[in-house]
């Protein structure tokens, strides 16, 4: 059955972020991601964390500065240099927390810039050297531009291509399966042919972003799916709850318990869905 990790920065505002750990164990997740953890000492979540009981799957290294519209800095040559602070900020926190994995935003870049693609380029490959020298995992996600208009990255891919030009193994493909159903469709052929790419998965309904299962897509079946093709990651709840978040969580039965596409049989799914 698929795990599931809860994105606490989208997941249990209700509680502060601090709080958020405990509150994600309390519901059964054994696992949580954030987008960033450097408004607080590395320590300091790390202790949260280890509270709780719950393993880190992710989150992104330092993208500038969130609050005035940045969303990475990979493709932007002029800053370059900050950008190197930012990676090894990544890794230093990684170390403590014990994250696996960290995600190298893009930034707001022309994707047909010529320098935006080669700051991209030497900065996937500088992030790719570091990573791989302290021993964490590196994923980069295409974003659709609906939700984050000018984003560098967002075709899987030409993210694809750009991992077999670095073609270093621990760096791999954030497969995000609402940002996949806006930009190409085609959900589960796509985990097919890339599944072997990829690094992390995330999970929300489309349109709305909301709880899994209630959008346009079967999202159980994509999680049977997910299960089958023989996935061993945590999947990222990177979804906004419609109302409180421990209220939402009904859908969890659902994807832990639905037969797959390429399952052999006919199978009615298991009786211990919801369980963990």
């Amino acid at each position: 059955m698929p795990r599931f990790a809860a994105n606490l920065t989208m997941m249990f505002n209700e509680y502060a972020f601090l709080d958020r750990f405990q509150a994600a164990a309390d519901a059964g997740f054994e696992a949580v991601e954030y987008l960033f953890p450097y408004d607080h000492p590395a320590e300091v979540v790390a202790a949260r964390l280890q509270a709780a009981g719950l393993k880190q799957a992710l989150f992104n290294m330092p993208p500038g500065d969130w609050s005035k519209g940045d969303r990475g800095l990979a493709a932007l040559p002029h800053r370059s240099k900050e950008f190197r602070t930012a990676v090894d900020l990544g890794i230093r926190y990684a170390g403590v927390i014990g994250t696996p994995l960290l995600h190298m935003m893009a930034g707001i870049a022309d994707a047909s810039d010529a320098s935006a693609v080669r700051s991209y380029r030497d900065a996937l490959r500088f992030a790719a050297d570091r990573t791989g020298e302290a021993g964490v995992g590196l994923v980069i996600e295409p974003i659709n531009r609906r939700d984050m208009p000018g984003y560098f990255l967002n075709d899987f891919d030409r993210a694809l291509a750009f991992l077999a030009e670095i073609d270093q193994p621990h760096v791999r493909l954030q497969f995000d399966i609402y940002h996949r159903q806006i930009l190409h469709g085609d959900v589960i052929m796509a985990l097919r042919s890339m599944m072997a790419h990829i690094g992390h998965i995330q999970i929300a309904a489309v349109p709305g972003r909301n709880e899994p299962g209630t959008g346009e897509l079967d999202d159980a079946q994509i999680c049977a799916e997910i299960d089958a093709l023989g996935y061993t990651g945590f999947v990222g709840c990177e979804y906004r709850p419609q109302g409180g978040t421990v209220d939402g969580l009904g859908w969890r039965a659902a994807c832990q318990g639905v037969p797959s596409l390429s399952a052999s049989g006919t199978g009615t799914g298991s009786d211990k869905a919801g369980t963990r």
